[in-house]
């Protein structure tokens, strides 16, 4: 199969909100960044997260973050426009690891390895064949 986003790229223009009183972007606003990234990724690979919950896969299904390292490297400030690269690295059997980006242009301000569990009734279980194969799309040739 061949890639089709790789990496997903995410637009973000920063806002006051997203700042703390140093004016630069307050550390919590990147994950908030990233996860909106992941959550768009999943759109365009057709992967409607309440549908899921609903039971589109066959049963009620999400996904919840079970590990994130991540370093923050430069600062952003309000009104700076950023993006946000996802790029997979690896697919388990209920798990999806990622790594994420956020640059100001070409700058690196923050770099995330991210994996996150498909979960159905509070516990691990393995991807739904229809969902792996969207995620198998999202992996180098």
């Amino acid at each position: 199969m061949t890639n089709v986003i790789v990496p997903h790229l995410f637009p973000v223009r920063v806002y006051y909100e997203d700042t703390d009183f140093s004016g630069l972007v307050y550390h919590a606003s990147y994950l908030r960044f990233m996860e909106r990234a992941r959550t768009e990724m999943l759109r365009a690979l057709g992967l409607d997260q309440r549908a899921l919950l609903e039971g589109a896969a066959g049963a009620p299904i999400f996904f919840v973050v079970r590990s994130m390292d991540i370093d923050f490297r430069r600062p952003a400030t309000m009104d700076d426009v950023l993006t946000v690269e996802t790029e997979a690295l690896e697919l388990g059997g209920a798990s999806l690891s990622l790594e994420q980006r956020v640059l100001r242009q070409a700058e690196l301000l923050v770099r995330a390895k991210v994996t996150v569990v498909c979960v159905e009734g509070g516990r691990a279980r393995r991807f739904p064949p229809d969902v792996r194969a969207k995620f198998e799309r999202l992996l180098p040739d």
